[in-house]
């Protein structure tokens, strides 16, 4: 019977997880030119946009986004920083350490900003 009370308690686990997933859209844009290749890369994988403005799904993740762009003589290099979601301190609190442990291990407790701009520079 003990079981029916922990069931609630199963069904939180990992929320952000179920609600948000560990992938993320991020917008990358390029001044004073677009039309640029960039390669967005963390821990958890590298991905291509290959013409700016872009919009490019990648995993989230604890660890910086660096993004490298190249359009002819022109390249720009950012570093994003991730910010833990809200969400994930309700998760600790509502579905306990296990749950708090899948959201920070599969990255989704964390955002990168909806927005990145990157700033080229002719190369020398």
């Amino acid at each position: 019977m003990r079981i029916i009370y922990l069931l609630p308690l199963a069904l939180l686990t990992s929320c952000a997880s179920i609600t948000t997933g560990t992938n993320q859209v991020v917008n990358v844009q390029t001044t004073p030119l677009s039309g640029a290749r960039c390669e967005l890369a963390n821990d958890k994988g590298t991905w291509v946009a290959n013409t700016t403005p872009s919009s490019v799904s990648i995993k989230r993740s604890y660890s910086n986004l660096s993004v490298n762009c190249r359009k002819d003589n022109h390249t720009g290099t950012t570093s994003v920083h991730s910010s833990t979601k809200g969400m994930a301190f309700g998760n600790i609190l509502f579905g306990g350490i296990i749950g708090g442990a899948v959201d920070a291990g599969s990255g989704a407790a964390y955002d990168y900003p909806a927005n990145i701009i990157v700033h080229l520079e002719q190369s020398k």
